[in-house]
């Protein structure tokens, strides 16, 4: 009776777990590239949930089966079953495998080499050209932001919903991780490289930006934060902080010998 009710006892997590998975309402995604990794992450789960279920239950029949086996005997070789789970384990990981290369291959989660307009061929070309283009320049311990039109800011990032963006990256000193968990974006950028990170918000908000890679004594203080606004607002936004002597062009040295960037004011 003990054992029956341990058995039952180990079952309820994973039942539990596919029923919550069955009527779970997932999230909207907060820009196209989230959209993707939230796609793949769901149906990776709902493969692994089954084959979890499926391995603890076997698990469970053997332990209760053999319980009181005193005298165990050899397994006998079974080419079939040998074959069988062979073959299915090959085709879990083609599955894995197509799923996530499509992921890897979306260009908003790898744009081409370079990122700029003119790379590549054919309509991503093209559409590369009509793109919202910002330049972020990592520094112990901020992030500088610079618009084509000489727009500046400090730590805050201002994008337009349901636009295309290309934000190029680039490191001053040490090698600095662009890390927005809430629209799936994250880059490692190096001193001497250009790296292009591509999005596209689609939900408008305001987000947390991180430097995921430790990158000295204050890497716990770069951080900022990425708002994502209407087109008006946006345009708005630019308007006024390239307005002259709306932002500093420069970034001083304080007294800790870290770069001070100037305050990007209200957004």
């Amino acid at each position: 009776m003990r054992r029956a009710r341990a058995v039952r006892l180990a079952l309820v997590p994973a039942v539990a777990g596919l029923v919550l998975l069955a009527l779970a309402t997932p999230v909207a995604a907060q820009s196209v590239n989230r959209e993707v990794i939230d796609e793949l992450h769901t149906q990776l789960l709902y493969v692994a949930l089954p084959l979890t279920l499926f391995v603890e239950l076997t698990l469970v029949y053997a332990l209760y089966r053999f319980r009181d086996n005193d005298d165990p005997r050899p397994t006998v070789d079974d080419r079939a079953l040998e074959i069988t789970w062979t073959a299915a384990t090959a085709v879990i990981l083609v599955f894995v495998g197509v799923t996530a290369f499509s992921v890897m291959a979306n260009p908003y989660v790898t744009p081409a080499p370079g990122g700029d307009a003119g790379s590549g061929s054919g309509a991503e070309a093209a559409a590369a050209t009509d793109d919202v283009v910002v330049d972020v320049l990592a520094y112990q311990w901020g992030w500088e932001v610079r618009y084509p039109n000489g727009a500046t800011a400090r730590n805050r990032l201002v994008l337009p919903v349901d636009a295309d963006v290309r934000v190029r990256l680039a490191s001053e000193d040490v090698i600095h991780s662009f890390y927005v968990p809430a629209l799936g974006v994250k880059q490692d950028v190096a001193p001497g490289q250009t790296r292009v990170v591509r999005t596209r918000p689609t939900a408008r908000g305001e987000y947390d930006l991180y430097c995921a890679e430790l990158c000295g004594a204050g890497h716990s203080r770069m951080d900022g934060t990425v708002r994502v606004v209407n087109r008006t607002a946006y345009d708005a936004w630019v308007a006024e902080r390239s307005e002259p002597g709306a932002a500093a062009a420069g970034r001083s040295r304080t007294a800790d010998g870290s770069n001070s960037a100037p305050s990007d004011g209200r957004a």
